[in-house]
Formats: C-alpha cells, structure tokens, sequence
C-alpha cells in the first residue's frame, strides 16, 4: 500500500500530477478543493459556506478541511493506497496527520509567485460539466465553449488578481512551515513545477522507486474517465477522487 501527499500552491499541477499516479498504481485520488467543488455545484450547506468563502477571495477554515478530509479517509475505500492534495494546511494537521498514517512521501511542487498568476488567471471551468481547461496549455477547440459537453467556459469565482494576492499570502503563512515540518522528517521530495507534466511526473516515479510514467497514445476523444467527471463523483458519503 502507498500513501503519498502532494502539495503545491495552486496553479502547480497537484491534481494532474496526483491523477497520473493514481490511475497507473490504483491509488484513490482525494482532492480537498474537488470534494468542495461538488459541494458548491450539488448546493449544500456546505457548498454555500465554501462559496460565500471563495466569494470573499478567502481559504476554507483549517478545521472544516480537516473535517472533510477525516470523512473521506473513514471510507477506507482505498485498498491499494491513496494519494490527496489539499491537505495539510497547517501544522497540527501535518501532526495528525503523521500519527495516523504512514505515508511513504510528500511531494512538494515549487512554483514563482509569478508563474503561479500567469496559471491560474488563464484558468477556465465548464459551467456545465465542470471539465478545467488552461488558456496557456490546453485550450477548448472552440474559444468559450467545452469540448465535451458543449458548456460554456467560466473563469472561477476565486480567480482574480486581488483574490489570488490574497491566497498567495495566506498560502506562504500557513504552508511553508507545513513543508517544513514534513522536511526535517526526510519525507519530501521537491520538484520544480516549472518543467512540464510528463518530466515531473518521471521525476517523482524515479525518486520513490515506482514504474515509470507511460503516456497514452494520442485520442480524440475529450471525455473525461468515470473518475474525473464532476457526475461520476459520489456523494459526501463517498467521496470524490479528483483535484
């Protein structure tokens, strides 16, 4: 069984790279930010909580993600191991969380501040289907418009310059003493997140020993696996392995 953290501030890749492993080592994929996702679009409780949030500009509380991320680990739904992006956010977290698990490693993606604001303001979500596509590196056929379901793209409520400064600041209080922490326990591994997916990706398999990455052939085809798409994903009692 393998247990991997990967961590990241957002616009580094933590949820390509955490779905690459997933899907070749069949490790469960948990992504604190998709689990909230489904939330906010099955409009829950705790969605509108996490909207009025993103709204704001501001992260979900420490405590209501520890909260969602104990839930999902109680599932023990993954058999084969997981790996989980999001989480930890603060140092008594990281605590808990290394009393509770043995996990094998952190991966930690470094990215510029600079380069973190060119990613993610060119950022797009399909309003419909919730597919993520990136104006830099992997844009829709058709400007606007979501190459599988035909949705309109959206720029995310939380993707502004005033409101990415702002989580930027709050992310470097909170998340670099986290890393920290997890360093002087010899369990990170820190990748430029600068190179691009298949490099990195190559990068982590050969530092923890594990097969080496093997890029389907080109396809056609858009779609999304059962374990990407916002519909497939199962309610909060389930879970949702994507990010």
């Amino acid at each position: 069984m393998r247990k991997y953290v990967i961590m990241g501030v957002q616009g580094s890749g933590k949820g390509t790279q955490s779905k690459l492993l997933a899907r070749d080592l069949d490790l469960v994929h948990i992504s604190v930010g998709d689990i909230f996702r489904w939330h906010v679009q099955h409009h829950t409780k705790l969605g509108a909580q996490v909207r009025r949030l993103v709204a704001a500009g501001e992260l979900v509380g420490d405590d209501l993600v520890e909260e969602v991320v104990r839930e999902r680990l109680q599932q023990h739904d993954w058999n084969y191991g997981f790996v989980i992006d999001g989480f930890p956010r603060s140092r008594g977290q990281a605590e808990f969380f290394l009393e509770s698990y043995d996990i094998d490693g952190v991966i930690y993606l470094e990215l510029p501040d600079e380069e973190v604001r060119r990613r993610v303001l060119a950022r797009r979500l399909c309003s419909r289907c919730g597919m993520d596509y990136n104006l830099i590196a992997d844009r829709p056929e058709i400007e606007g418009v979501c190459d599988v379901c035909g949705g309109e793209l959206v720029t995310r409520a939380d993707d502004t310059p005033e409101a990415l400064a702002r989580r930027l600041r709050e992310y470097h209080d909170k998340i670099d003493p986290v890393v920290e922490l997890f360093r002087r326990k010899e369990y990170v591994m820190t990748v430029d997140a600068r190179a691009d997916k298949i490099t990195i990706q190559q990068m982590i398999r050969a530092r923890f020993g594990l097969p080496p990455y093997v890029p389907d052939p080109p396809d056609d085809s858009r779609a999304p696996s059962d374990s990407e798409t916002p519909g497939a994903v199962r309610a909060p009692g389930g879970g949702r392995p994507r990010g």
